[in-house]
């Protein structure tokens, strides 16, 4: 039904290892494995817990098999058949053009309501955490902002001074177009002319 998400990109490398290694004990309907597998390939993962779940998957393994791994074949393993990881290629001397990316702030569930927006120019291949960062600089009473570091990147626990709360199951919510965000603050790029919203939400 989602060309081939299940969840959202960060759920699909556990997914992935539970539908493979149950698919022989538990199918209540038929999944089309290629479909899912070719929304993995064409995501650029940056993150390690992203990265970590979703390996496995794509080796045709689960977590489930860490207990049966041998590690002396793996210290054994030739030099040739072992993973070699390319250099990193250093990007900061190519210039980026900038791009703009339009920004709005929306809370209609407690406290004074409040909807400000701004447009702020990043160089392309930003994330939206760097356009939140411009629009703090810019207008710093009206955006000011503030994240938590977890496993997954930047989660962003406040925004004009109004944190998100799980008693009150309350949290930030990053729209495009008036669809959810597939990624957080940290790795999503906005692309030029991008309108992204940060809305105030209960979940």
């Amino acid at each position: 039904e989602r060309n081939g998400m299940i969840g959202n990109i960060y759920s699909m490398g556990l997914a992935l290892q539970a539908l493979e290694a149950t698919r022989k004990f538990y199918a209540p309907r038929e999944w089309d494995c290629a479909q899912a597998f070719s929304r993995v390939y064409a995501h650029d993962y940056q993150q390690p817990m992203a990265i970590a779940q979703v390996l496995p998957a794509l080796v045709g393994r689960s977590y489930l098999d860490v207990a049966g791994l041998d590690c002396a074949a793996t210290r054994n393993m030739s030099p040739g058949r072992q993973l070699l990881l390319p250099p990193v290629l250093g990007t900061h001397s190519i210039p980026r053009a900038p791009i703009q990316v339009h920004y709005c702030i929306t809370n209609t569930l407690q406290g004074k309501h409040f909807h400000n927006c701004t447009s702020v120019e990043v160089p392309s291949g930003s994330t939206l955490l760097r356009v939140m960062e411009e629009a703090a600089k810019k207008d710093p009473q009206t955006f000011s902002f503030q994240t938590e570091q977890t496993s997954w990147g930047p989660y962003v626990t406040s925004i004009h001074g109004l944190a998100g709360s799980t008693e009150d199951r309350t949290y930030w919510q990053f729209l495009s177009a008036g669809n959810a965000l597939d990624e957080g603050v940290g790795t999503y790029k906005p692309h030029d002319g991008e309108h992204i919203q940060a809305v105030f939400s209960t979940y």
